[in-house]
């Protein structure tokens, strides 16, 4: 086997990585960089490989920076299979569409106020390349071999990150390969923990927080103190919220501080995002996958109003406080939240709170570095707001709880490639698996070929 890494190497976005066997080739994750311009331009860049030559792909989860690129990749000449698990498959029903849509309205935007510096403006991909991409998805379950072509074979294994989400361990007869996407964490409120594999020949371990151990403080607790004193000031939390996961979590932690009286019932909570709309509804059909009954689910859906039209969403703007808006995207990247970040950054009593990784070059990250202004739409936005992070509600699993994790192989794989996160984040991971487990590890280059024993 042959691999060769295509993205998430020096970042934490553009996951994609080639597997070669023979002459059989298989693309694992099919993601879009996002963050900082000269990774952003990466999308636009020919591939190494043409699509068409490209046999099948496997995805670990349905975020963006897995999934995204994937119409792109149908629309310059991929045709087979996309395999991926049944939650996986109906999520990306939601992200991907919507990922077109906003590529589509931020062009169109671009246009009619003329700062971009291509006339006319173009989307990366359109619904219709979305929507192409999508009747190529293969559900697979859990636990089962599938062969995927040739003599190569597919297994998934829950990982816990979010809904669908997977290790994918690929073997033919000689050699096997885990890619283990994004790792979930083992007390989730939401999801269950991962599952343990005890075996790789390889192993891509991805590393957001392999330089950062979370806040072992209660995020409830805190997320209850930021919200009481936003209230005081009768203002407005705007939370820009990844729509699959990050959304439900907390939509959940606030019906818990309703219900238990931590703050009033009274406070308004709107759910800006269609596609955070539906994905809450996905949790009630995949019940095997979360620790939340019927009943619990059915509790997500009521905490919150549920914001569709445009015109809901513009007349928030123009309400006040007290009031908390969730709102996609979770690194305020795009989306709704932008607008909403617009409207209430500007004034001192209300507060903006990223409940996730901000990757750099993204506006959360910019936000949270201290940042007096923010670019939006071409224009600078003068931030006053209070700017708050609750770090410890990350779908990502630490440094220390991905070592624990990996203290149950039964044997070290012969090589481990630190993929998926910033420079210093993934030399720690390295240094982390080395001293502790005394491992070999790698932290490979953009556009690296490695040859599989």
């Amino acid at each position: 086997m042959q691999l060769k890494f295509l993205g998430a190497t020096g970042t934490v976005t553009g996951s994609k990585y080639l597997l070669t066997s023979d002459k059989y080739r298989v693309l694992i994750d099919c993601g879009l960089f996002q963050g900082l311009k000269q990774l952003r331009l990466k999308n636009w860049a020919q591939l190494p490989v043409k699509p068409s030559e490209v046999h099948a792909v496997v995805l670990t989860h349905a975020h963006i920076d897995h999934t995204g690129y994937l119409p792109l990749f149908v629309k310059n000449g991929f045709s087979g299979k996309v395999y991926c698990t049944e939650a996986t498959r109906d999520l990306c029903k939601i992200l991907l569409p919507d990922s077109a849509h906003l590529q589509e309205e931020e062009a169109e935007y671009a246009n009619r106020r003329g700062f971009s510096k291509h006339h006319p403006a173009l989307p990366l991909y359109t619904k219709e390349d979305a929507f192409k991409a999508l009747e190529l998805l293969t559900p697979v379950a859990f636990d089962q071999d599938v062969n995927i072509g040739d003599d190569l074979t597919l297994r998934y294994y829950r990982n816990g990150h979010i809904l669908g989400s997977a290790f994918a361990r690929i073997h033919n007869k000689k050699t096997s390969v885990l890619f283990s996407g994004d790792i979930g964490r083992p007390n989730n409120i939401l999801m269950k923990p991962p599952v343990q594999v005890k075996q790789a020949d390889y192993l891509l371990l991805e590393s957001t927080y392999g330089n950062r151990l979370h806040d072992r403080d209660d995020p409830m607790l805190k997320l209850a103190t930021i919200i009481n004193r936003t209230v005081k000031r009768k203002g407005v939390v705007v939370i820009p919220v990844f729509a699959v996961g990050r959304a439900q979590e907390l939509l959940y932690y606030i019906h818990l501080l309703k219900k238990s009286g931590a703050i009033s019932e009274d406070i308004p909570v709107y759910l800006n995002s269609p596609m955070a709309v539906d994905a809450t509804a996905i949790f009630s059909k995949h019940h095997g996958e979360h620790r939340l009954s019927k009943e619990e689910c059915a509790a997500l859906s009521r905490t919150a109003r549920m914001v569709n039209s445009v015109e809901e969403s513009r007349a928030l703007n123009q309400m006040k406080g007290p009031m908390i808006i969730l709102s996609a995207s979770g690194m305020a990247s795009g989306g709704r939240v932008v607008h909403h970040l617009k409207a209430f950054a500007p004034k001192s009593n209300n507060t903006i709170l990223f409940a996730g990784f901000q990757a750099a070059g993204t506006r959360g990250a910019a936000m949270l570095d201290g940042a007096e202004e923010i670019k939006i739409h071409g224009e600078y936005v003068p931030v006053k707001a209070s700017v708050e992070s609750i770090t410890n509600l990350s779908a990502h699993a630490d440094y220390s709880e991905i070592i624990t994790w990996l203290k149950g192989f039964e044997s070290a794989p012969k090589k481990t490639f630190i993929v998926h996160g910033e420079p210093l984040a993934a030399d720690a991971m390295r240094l982390h698996v080395e001293e502790q487990l005394h491992w070999h590890t790698e932290v490979p280059d953009y556009l690296e070929t490695v040859n599989l024993d």
